[in-house]
This record gives C-alpha cells, structure tokens and sequence, in this order.
C-alpha cells in the first residue's frame, strides 16, 4: 500500500495510491493520526472498499507524507559514503573504531519538509549545493529501548528522502565541533508515498537533469534499520511518525563526485538543475531556484 498526502486543489488530504489515480479519505484526516492512532491498515481497506473520494493521480499535487513529523534522525548506514567524501576531500578513507560502535546520527529541521516535486532554494551565502540520495523508514509503533532484532518491527513503511546539503556551510559546521547546523537546516525532501510492503531490494538511484549518477539497495547498508531504530530509541521513547533516515547510498551526492583539488571548482547545484530520486513509493523530481540572499552577521558571514 502506498500513501500519500495530495491536494487536488481543495487543501491537503490523505489517500492510497492505486494504479493511476488516488482513493482519498475524509477531509480533516492525515497520516501521523492515522499512525498515531494505530488505524493505518485499516483506514486503507477502507480506502480501497469506499474511499471518499478518487481523483487522478496527473490532476493532484503531491505533498510530504508527513508535512512536518515529530522527529527526522539522518542516520549514516552507509559507512562507504562516508570513505567517498573523505577520498573526494583528500583525507584518509579508514574510518575510526567510533563509526562501527553506533549509527551515528543528526536531528534533520521538521521545519523544513519539501514535497516531492516542490522547489528547492538555494540556502544563503552557499555556494557548494548537494543533494543525498537517502531512504526514511516511518514510524508506525512508539517504543523505548527496542532490541535491534524487532526494531524494524515498528516500522510502518519507507519512503525517500533527499538531504539537500551546504557544503561550504557544513565545513564551518564541522569546525566548531558541535555536529549539522546550518547547513542541513534549510531543505529536507520526504515522499512522494510512504510504502507499507516494500522490498527490501528495491533498486534506488539518483538522476541529475536526467543523467544517473547513482545506483544502489537497501541491502547494502553497514548498519540496518533494525540497529538504527533501536540505537534512535535508547533511553528515549520514539513515537508514531518519527522519521529515521538510512544515510547516502554510496555515490548518491554530488561531493562524492567531486574529482578536483579545489573543491569550489567542482560541479555543484545551481538554480535550474533538476533532481530527480527513484525507489519506495515512486519518484521525486525536483527544481533548484535561487534562495534568498544572505544577511550578514557582525562577522561577515
């Protein structure tokens, strides 16, 4: 089952995916109630039997599935992606024994949510715009201090997530050593649908203004959704709609491309580029434009 959120032009609403058109809920429903609830199953047969209304998928816009969840974690599950970002940035690529202990993770803006085909700003005073190709699982049953064996579990389903990165930013980040800030603030992609029985090697990818730079499956990772939801949930209580992330599928972001000693002279986003990620609950396809300018602080930046 897929769902989405979807507006048809009489404000958002919640529905399933069915072939080529959408078979809607009630107005006044959406997914975290319905997750919260426990009623996610059931409110999709009874979407499929009687929906409130049905509506071709080429005549709704497609929203986040969930506008703005409790928690977005970003994992890094792909220990490869990390070793493709150091060798593009000259450093060395043998990780430390800290990247095998835990999945490490940051707290992504739930403020900043784009839809699968909204526009995407650049953030001011960057320069060095990326994209990652990411997949998020979808909390379906709250816990604390979940065993990694049944974590995945309490997942209700998986969609994709594009974690639109300021490089330039992230490396003033980084230097002050209190992990993302700014430079994963302004942009988070989510959708188009969340897929409740979806396969664990469904091929996903990457394609910049039509061409692919990266191809790859879940089965990949170095640590597995299960681990991930259960380190998330130590000492501390997930609930329905929080989000976990997988990390970049390994080449999946403009920075592993990177093939220059000078960084800025690489290829990075500009308004017009288009991005497009393919995997669990279909495509995304979004548009670069410009941000808005940057207002400098006393330091100039």
């Amino acid at each position: 089952m897929r769902w989405v959120t979807y507006d048809g032009g009489d404000g958002a609403r919640v529905g399933i995916v069915d072939g080529e058109s959408v078979r809607g809920l009630a107005p006044g429903t959406t997914l975290l109630d319905l997750l919260t609830r426990g009623e996610l199953a059931e409110a999709g047969d009874g979407a499929r039997r009687d929906p409130a209304e049905v509506r071709a998928l080429a005549d709704v816009r497609l929203r986040a599935p969930l506008p703005r969840p409790p928690s977005v974690r970003d994992s890094l599950g792909f220990l490869d992606h990390l070793r493709g970002c150091y060798a593009a940035l000259g450093r060395p690529t043998e990780l430390s024994e800290a990247w095998f202990q835990t999945p490490a993770f940051y707290f992504a803006n739930v403020g900043s949510i784009l839809g699968p085909h909204d526009d995407v700003p650049v953030p001011p005073g960057c320069t060095l715009f990326d994209f990652e190709l990411e997949v998020a699982a979808v909390i379906g049953r709250g816990g604390r201090d979940l065993h990694p064996d049944t974590a995945a579990d309490h997942i209700a389903g998986y969609t994709m997530f594009n974690d639109w990165s300021a490089r330039d930013i992230q490396m003033r980040d980084m230097a002050q050593g209190i992990g993302m800030g700014k430079s994963k603030d302004s942009a988070s992609t989510l959708g188009p649908a969340v897929e409740t029985d979806a396969d664990p090697e469904t091929p996903l990818s990457v394609t910049l203004n039509g061409e692919e730079l990266a191809r790859g499956a879940l089965t990949g990772m170095d640590w597995t959704f299960g681990e991930m939801v259960a380190y998330a949930s130590r000492g501390c209580d997930l609930v329905p709609g929080d989000v976990i992330c997988s990390g970049t599928v390994p080449r999946g972001c403009l920075l592993e491309h990177v093939d220059t000693p000078d960084v800025a002279k690489a290829r990075w986003l500009e308004p017009g580029d288009v991005v497009s990620l393919r995997g669990f609950g279909g495509e995304t396809r979004q548009t670069v434009v410009p941000g808005a300018p940057l207002v400098p602080l006393r330091s100039g930046f």
